[in-house]
């Protein structure tokens, strides 16, 4: 028997009509929830990466994380932590840059700080030097300040030493260090979730955040002759100034290790951070911290 629209209640069809496309909006609206929860994993160029959370150390990305591989001048992060994590440490205390550390740079076609011989630096200069323009010279001089021994030699075996304990109270498995800058003899290398876990840590030091976030600076030193000099460094991380919130943190680079970059950055109070290793450029490893920055505060 056929029932026509006579035999139903018209404000039941209306009600139904309203039910329904209440229903299609609230799907979409789900739809487009979860769609936005879920932004696309990006594509980088770089072998290995690794970002998290720095507040809560949530994983937010990962490739290759584990993967041990050379890294270049991000070893100098350690250098740097270990320095700053010095019982009783005074950054105004004034090191006299020696020869050997200006030899050691035309040896290894190194990159440097500039330093001259006979210059009295302080603590914290060094470690502006050793940050922004990445200057192996200026980490041997730390090294040969904060090692132990009779000798420079074992004052540089000694202040290894002391960033593989560091590495190992952290509990990293997949680090080790056999340089005081990233110049391996062979066996420094660590990956991109233990790099992170070593930023992350030496972020927590004001000293090293200030320093790490700066793009520029000039720092009077004193002359051998008692006068004094200027000397200008420029941070090799273009993150800086390029990327909204960016705070750090350092790059890397060599013939093995290719192009690297541990970065971080802070936009409404939360902070992401992360290291790409073994990009193709300067440009490519920038391009790719910025990808994973842009997905980390997504997640």
């Amino acid at each position: 028997m056929k029932i026509g629209l006579k035999g139903i209640n018209r404000a039941t069809v209306a009600a139904t009509a309203v039910l329904t496309a209440g229903a299609v909006l609230t799907g979409g609206a789900f739809a487009s929830t979860a769609q936005a929860a879920t932004p696309p994993t990006p594509t980088i160029t770089a072998k290995g990466g690794f970002v998290m959370d720095n507040g809560t150390a949530r994983a937010l990305y990962s490739k290759t994380a584990d993967t041990r591989r050379s890294t270049g001048s991000t070893t100098k992060i350690m250098t740097a932590k270990v320095v700053l994590g010095q019982k009783n440490l005074n950054l105004d205390t004034k090191v006299t840059i020696q020869k050997a550390y200006s030899d050691y740079i035309v040896s290894k076609t190194a990159s440097s700080a500039r330093l001259i011989v006979g210059d009295k630096v302080t603590v914290r200069q060094l470690l502006y030097g050793l940050m922004l323009p990445s200057g192996c010279d200026a980490a041997y001089a730390l090294a040969d300040k904060f090692g132990t021994g009779t000798t420079r030699a074992a004052r540089v075996k000694s202040f290894i030493g002391k960033m593989n304990a560091d590495a190992k109270a952290l509990g990293l498995k997949n680090t080790h260090f056999d340089s005081f800058d990233g110049i391996s003899s062979g066996s420094n290398y660590s990956t991109p979730r233990d790099l992170t876990k070593i930023a992350s840590g030496a972020m927590k030091n004001s000293t090293f955040r200030a320093i790490v976030k700066t793009k520029s600076t000039k720092q009077k030193v004193t002359t051998k002759s008692g006068g004094y000099r200027y000397m200008s460094w420029s941070n090799t991380n273009t993150l800086l100034g390029s990327y909204t919130g960016a705070i750090g943190v350092k790059t890397g680079s060599g013939p093995t290790a290719k192009y690297c970059l541990v970065f971080a950055a802070t936009r409404n109070g939360r902070t992401v951070i992360g290291t790409v290793l073994t990009s193709t450029s300067s440009t490519t490893r920038t391009a790719d911290a910025k990808k994973l920055l842009d997905y980390g505060f997504k997640k």
